[in-house]
């Protein structure tokens, strides 16, 4: 049996693993072994979670779960399809703070479980594993912790002593659109966090490693600053490659822009590539796939050391996300 292991964001990866799960099964992913048998891993970013009314909420999680268990609003890119609002309505008319974050009533009771599993003491590696038996994703999901981590992003604030406030990546991405710079990425609780039971075994065992076009800032780059993950990446025996969520000099969906900025690397697919790095180097790299009007990037990434090619990168439909999927394996087969 073929393993792949793929370290996810929420939409981004969500959107790649369901044309990787095309692929799968219309026979169009190079170097199966004899059995035709593949096993998906996946190893999801979880410094994105909150909790809010209560309520223990893991939106890439969830976005990977519902994508692949055909229950996600694909319009909105989070959340159930076919949703109604009438506990944010309910929240609204009593003055509770928080509605800008929106909880269907459908989601709501996705986090009930959640919430009501944790408080009576099972890990969220466990409660992930009883929320998919729901859904039926066709793969293995893994928190990347079972500890409590939160990223939080620094922003300018006229009116503080320091000159800056701090937010919630949420309140951040949801209620401030992203529409200020952020000037730092802070993660609590990464330092002290350990893999979710699971995680280094997928990462070890693995015969193929992805790092899909997700965030690289707090989505990859939290997953792989959970202490023991980055090595067990730069360690596994398994070829790792990547493709690109900077298209065209920008992000295509999301805030991969401002959080580059913030952490100093070029906002580009040859930024991000060399940001990861050539595994002969001690980087994480053995291939990485950029679009087709990036190929000037090329040379730079060849030059450090990674494998490197221009392919088509748009998720427009699972047949074009399998194409990518496709072309990301046969580059480091």
């Amino acid at each position: 049996m073929q393993k792949i292991t793929v370290l996810s964001g929420g939409y981004g990866g969500a959107t790649f693993l369901r044309g990787l799960r095309h692929a799968l099964r219309t026979g169009l992913l190079p170097g199966a072994d004899s059995s035709g048998e593949v096993e998906v891993t996946v190893v999801s970013n979880t410094a994105d979670d909150l909790w809010i009314h209560g309520l223990k909420v893991c939106p890439d999680l969830d976005t990977v779960m519902y994508t692949l268990g055909d229950g996600l609003d694909t319009e909105r890119g989070w959340g159930r399809r076919d949703e109604t609002w009438s506990i944010k309505e309910e929240l609204s008319a009593y003055g509770v703070e928080g509605t800008w974050f929106g909880l269907g009533d459908r989601d709501v009771a996705t986090h009930l479980v959640r919430t009501q599993m944790m408080e009576a003491g099972y890990p969220l590696s466990q409660v992930t594993e009883a929320l998919c038996r729901r859904w039926q994703p066709g793969v293995r999901l893994l928190p990347m912790t079972d500890d409590r981590v939160e990223t939080h992003i620094a922003v300018a604030d006229d009116q503080s002593p320091s000159g800056r406030r701090v937010v919630h990546f949420q309140e951040y991405w949801v209620r401030m659109r992203a529409m200020v710079p952020a000037e730092a990425v802070v993660v609590v609780g990464l330092e002290g966090s350990s893999p979710a039971p699971g995680v280094l075994e997928a990462i070890g065992g693995a015969d193929l490693v992805v790092l899909p076009p997700s965030n690289p800032v707090v989505s990859v780059g939290t997953i792989l600053g959970v202490p023991g993950i980055r090595d067990a990446v730069l360690a596994t025996g398994a070829p790792v490659v990547g493709l690109s969520p900077i298209v065209g000099g920008t992000h295509v969906r999301g805030m991969a822009h401002q959080l580059l900025d913030a952490i100093g690397v070029e906002v580009s697919a040859g930024g991000v590539g060399l940001h990861y790095g050539a595994r002969g180097e001690g980087g994480l790299l053995d291939g990485w796939l950029v679009d087709r009007r990036d190929a000037h990037h090329l040379p730079a990434l060849a030059a450090a050391g990674i494998r490197a090619a221009a392919v088509p990168l748009m998720m427009t439909s699972p047949e074009a996300t399998a194409a990518m999927a496709a072309a990301a394996v046969e580059l480091v087969s």
